[in-house]
């Protein structure tokens, strides 16, 4: 019987430097998704990876799907199990559910309500959508989780306040430096996160931002919007010195920043201090800067006091997304307790439309080969009966009679 499973590392237990091990690059997913599907045992799959969360979702008819997920989670990015057991999380039908919708509705996120998440899990359905990953359940259970956070948002007041981890990101920077207008600041990245950083930045009245990005393209997008400068990641080496504020989140699978070039930047400051906030999964920053006097090195984990400061209201509406959580689940559950009706139906159907061809076919023989239209019509419609009654008239006959009476009014009556 097939069961639906995740097997999560997520900020909750696993530090950055473990989910960092085992994130999925973006240009990798695919090749991910399609090695996972092969696997007999699974049905269906789709790959979710953030900055805070990698999560393995699955159909699987498989006796131990956590022991499966863990292996492959472990063989794909060539890491020993060893290192990993203790960081993962394992959820499985009802429970899988719930985790699902609470990670859709920013329940289980670092920042309580956060809107980003939706937007990630959404983009990894299309991914597996693309890569034809999904089966009828997977498929129906990521829209009934859109759903649910769809009326968490409508219904709550959850996601009222700009908090975000971008908005804690620059929270932190304007607890660095009393008059953050005047500083500047190097936005390394071109996705959502560093558009949001720019967008919070820019309202704190920061003049003086520059976007450095592999695609200057990209870069030039965010740079426009703010009147900001932009740089390939070719040419951002000699510009560094300039930031007092440096900002990452880029899908680079190593890290693009070194100690050598901070201390090389450090010198032409003059040891002025550099706020380094790295809010990528795997990591933009190597650790080592941290050791160097005059950088004050941050991560996303870091972030977790920002949060607890600027979390407010939003805990006070969590109980009332719980409840709606609840009450979306039965629905779900009732759909979900159709399904083996569904694949009875359309067992029968393929075996009606199986026995409408072989009849049909027989009968246009015999028209062509000079039969009576009428007889051949007559006996078509009379075997046709006869074969399509055959099962429902076995089973009426072992039915109780309770259950039989459910069945009256079944068959539609005949038009006069």
């Amino acid at each position: 019987m097939s069961r639906i499973a995740i097997l999560s590392v997520n900020h909750q237990l696993a530090p950055v430097e473990v989910r960092e091990k085992v994130a999925f690059a973006p240009d990798k997913l695919t090749q991910a998704l399609n090695n996972l599907h092969r696997i007999d045992s699974i049905d269906a799959c789709i790959i979710l990876s953030t900055c805070n969360r990698v999560e393995i979702y699955i159909v699987s008819n498989h006796k131990n799907p956590k022991e499966l997920l863990s292996d492959y989670l472990a063989k794909t990015h060539n890491i020993k199990r060893g290192t990993i057991d203790a960081y993962l999380n394992y959820f499985e039908d009802d429970e899988a559910l719930t985790h699902l919708c609470n990670v859709a509705t920013g329940l289980d996120s670092l920042v309580l309500g956060e809107p980003q998440i939706l937007g990630q899990l959404k983009d990894a359905y299309h991914i597996a959508k693309e890569v034809k990953t999904l089966n009828k359940l997977l498929e129906q259970l990521f829209q009934h989780a859109f759903s649910t956070a769809k009326k968490v948002r409508t219904d709550t007041q959850i996601g009222a306040s700009p908090v975000s981890i971008a908005y804690c990101a620059v929270k932190m920077s304007a607890k660095i430096f009393e008059q953050l207008s005047e500083q500047t600041v190097l936005l390394i990245g071109a996705g959502e996160m560093i558009e949001l950083c720019a967008q919070y930045l820019n309202q704190k009245g920061v003049k003086k931002m520059i976007v450095a990005n592999r695609t200057i393209e990209n870069a030039q997008k965010i740079a426009n919007l703010y009147q900001a400068q932009s740089v390939s990641l070719k040419q951002f080496s000699s510009i560094v010195y300039k930031a007092d504020i440096i900002i990452s989140s880029t899908a680079a699978s190593v890290p693009i920043i070194g100690k050598g070039l901070i201390e090389s930047a450090l010198k032409k400051r003059k040891h002025k201090p550099i706020f380094m906030l790295d809010i990528a999964i795997p990591r933009d920053i190597e650790p080592e800067v941290g050791q160097l006097d005059d950088v004050y090195l941050y991560t996303i984990d870091d972030l977790e006091q920002v949060v607890n400061d600027n979390i407010g209201n939003r805990e006070k509406e969590k109980d009332l997304a719980q409840e709606i959580i609840i009450k979306q689940n039965q629905v779900f559950n009732q759909w979900l307790n159709t399904m083996p009706n569904e694949q009875i139906v359309q067992s029968y159907q393929f075996g009606a439309n199986s026995i409408k061809e072989e009849l049909l076919e027989k009968a246009i023989k015999q028209l062509k080969n000079g039969a009576d239209s009428e007889d051949i019509i007559r006996k078509l419609a009379d075997q046709l009966a006869n074969r399509l009654l055959h099962l429902p008239f076995k089973n009426i006959k072992q039915t109780s009679i309770e259950n039989l009476s459910q069945c009256e009014g079944c068959i539609p009556p005949i038009k006069q």
